[in-house]
């Protein structure tokens, strides 16, 4: 298998585990010191968000996933750009409910296999595009 496939499928099962609402998924594509941030929370900027795993796992238990809503999937890979062997930037983007999402996550291999080290994102507020 290619680097690329690996991280090509780390990052499909980034978006089941989104999709779904699965932190024991996404325990497997996070490492565990992996950072989450945004500035576009609470909408207006500016403001740096910073969550730790333990931290973000719980905000996705808390709230209800697209899944169980019967949504749609609206998911994809924009691109992943590789700086070297066993580090890669990728570009995704993920609707849920109102939101959209765009997604840089850093991803690293170690102890054998490709893992979320972070994810910085801005999202905006959509109307229904039904």
């Amino acid at each position: 298998m290619t680097a690329q496939h690996d991280v090509n499928k780390v990052l499909r099962q980034y978006f089941d585990g989104l999709y779904h609402g699965d932190t024991d998924l996404l325990g497997r594509v996070f490492h565990p010191s992996a950072v989450y941030a945004t500035a576009t929370e609470g909408g207006g900027g500016g403001e740096l968000l910073r969550l730790s795993m333990d931290e973000y796992f719980p905000v996705v238990r808390r709230r209800e996933p697209p899944a169980a809503r019967g949504e749609a999937r609206r998911d994809r890979i924009v691109s992943v750009e590789f700086a070297g062997p066993v580090t890669a930037l990728a570009r995704v983007e993920c609707s849920m409910g109102p939101r959209r999402y765009w997604d840089f996550l850093t991803l690293v291999q170690v102890e054998g296999r490709w893992q979320i080290v972070s994810k910085v994102f801005h999202f905006e507020t959509v109307e229904d595009e039904d």
